[in-house]
């Protein structure tokens, strides 16, 4: 029997934010959580607690969340908070963080990038199907994507939004 992580919003979306990163770092935090401080701190506080993130010493100042005298404490998506959002499951290892030079096509995010990549796109409703994840998840995937380089464009598709993917030269 497999357990399930139940996740609210907020941690959907610092997780995938952090996922979608080559170095699995959940700073910068995304744009649209900025503001929400308390809820961050309690959302942080969870994630810690459940092992889906940890607490990696760190050099770089923009890669850190918090600092304990001189030391400087970054906070990194973990193998199994990879896996409650069912992304890759590269593991990150303190400033000599794992790189994920290509994206598997078998995996969540690479059957997001094959749809993308398609000729007529991807609709969001045909990429929540494809990966079975809710649709605030799959949007802050293609944020992930966005920052990863790839450059996404919307269209319109009959009346839904559609999104590709340039193919690279």
């Amino acid at each position: 029997m497999t357990k399930t992580t139940r996740l609210n919003a907020l941690q959907l979306v610092l997780l995938a934010g952090a996922a979608g990163r080559e170095n699995g770092n959940l700073i910068p935090l995304p744009e649209s959580c900025r503001l929400e401080t308390t809820r961050i701190g309690k959302a942080i506080s969870s994630l810690l607690r459940r092992g889906l993130i940890d607490e990696i010493a760190v050099t770089d100042r923009t890669f850190a969340w918090r600092s304990e005298d001189h030391d400087m404490v970054g906070l990194f998506i973990t193998k199994s908070g990879r896996d409650a959002i069912e992304v890759g499951t590269e593991e990150p290892v303190g400033d000599e963080v794992a790189m994920d030079p290509a994206t598997r096509p078998t995996s969540k995010i690479g059957t997001v990038l094959s749809l993308l990549q398609r000729d007529e796109g991807a609709t969001l409703d045909e990429m929540v199907a494809a990966t079975g994840w809710l649709p605030h998840t799959t949007r802050a995937a293609l944020t992930g994507l966005r920052k990863k380089g790839h450059a996404i464009e919307k269209s319109t598709r009959e009346t839904a939004t559609c999104y590709s993917v340039a193919a690279e030269a």
